[in-house]
């Protein structure tokens, strides 16, 4: 998450590939990176523009977008992203043209104020301060005051604890997101992964949800059954780098479920065992789906028992 969001000139994406084209009817995309910045441009045979890119969104583990300013000041997104799968640029999701009336609409897209706000604030660190958006004191990417509100009161507590010998007492001196119930932790996760209600007012369906992935987390079983347990950081510590290894997460699975047919559930186990295996839980009941946009695979969060051939369970 520390890599949510790189100025421009310090992707390693666009640093690794100085130059990168993409082609769509007559217009031919570029990007093109030098030690000082991304130029990105467009061409159409008799037309050229060019802006220099500010800002990379996303690690680049499955893409990374751009956004990149006139001489208004406003932020507009470029109309194409970097995709790790294709090692090449494409239709940025969601933007992807049939046709276009005119070169700019082609190669960009403006974005609002209030966009421009939210985006921002899931991709960089105080980014708002008092209700304004402050680009020029951000913090590129997710930090610790990001999840865990403002330090300072909690940095001097400890300091004078510590300088006093007394116990440390963090209690009113910084939010500790761990501590929710699991509802409004999941929520406080899909405040910028994908809440329900984000999904549905959005109208996403079909194996694009599962990029949703608390959307998703919600539609299992074992949440409707209400175990305490089941949120995003029972299997996923946001301190550590992502894990992608299946095997990984068998000790979050057989934190709730018996492991063997002849284990008896208790009231830490209440969950039956798999009659398959006790290894590699995740790549059977989260399968990966692909999905088209992003031109990759996602983990579906739909915990369950997923049987070949079936559908996209909505």
């Amino acid at each position: 998450m520390a890599n949510a969001a790189f100025l421009a000139s310090e992707s390693p994406i666009l640093h690794e590939h100085p130059k990168l084209n993409f082609a769509f009817s007559h217009y031919k995309y570029e990007l093109k990176t030098d030690s000082q910045q991304t130029i990105y441009s467009l061409s159409d045979g008799a037309t050229t523009l060019q802006y220099p890119v500010v800002w990379a969104f996303g690690v680049g583990r499955v893409g990374q977008s751009y956004l990149f300013k006139q001489a208004d000041g406003k932020f507009y997104e470029a109309r194409v992203t970097y995709f790790a799968p294709l090692k090449t640029l494409e239709f940025t999701p969601a933007r992807a043209l049939t046709s276009a009336k005119s070169p700019e609409e082609a190669m960009y897209r403006a974005v609002g104020d209030a966009e421009v706000t939210r985006c921002f604030a899931c991709h960089t660190t105080a980014s708002n301060i008092a209700g304004e958006f402050d680009e020029k004191n951000l913090i590129p990417g997710v930090s610790c005051e990001a999840c865990h509100s403002p330090g300072a009161k909690h940095v001097s507590a400890m300091q004078a604890a510590k300088l006093s010998g007394v116990t440390p007492d963090s209690k009113g001196t910084i939010f500790n997101s761990g501590a929710l119930q699991p509802a409004d932790s999941v929520d406080f996760c899909g405040a910028c992964h994908g809440t329900f209600w984000d999904v549905k007012l959005a109208g996403i369906t079909g194996p694009s949800t599962s990029r949703s992935q608390p959307f998703r987390l919600e539609q299992s079983k074992c949440w409707g059954q209400g175990d305490a347990r089941l949120t995003c950081v029972a299997c996923h510590d946001p301190h550590k780098q992502l894990e992608t290894d299946p095997s990984a997460y068998d000790g979050a699975c057989l934190s709730c479920h018996v492991n063997g047919p002849s284990a008896k559930k208790s009231g830490d186990h209440h969950g039956q065992a798999c009659p398959v295996s006790t290894k590699n839980c995740a790549s059977c009941h989260m399968p990966k789906v692909y999905v088209p946009e992003m031109h990759g695979d996602f983990t579906d969060h739909r915990i369950r028992i997923a049987r070949p051939g079936e559908g996209y369970p909505e």
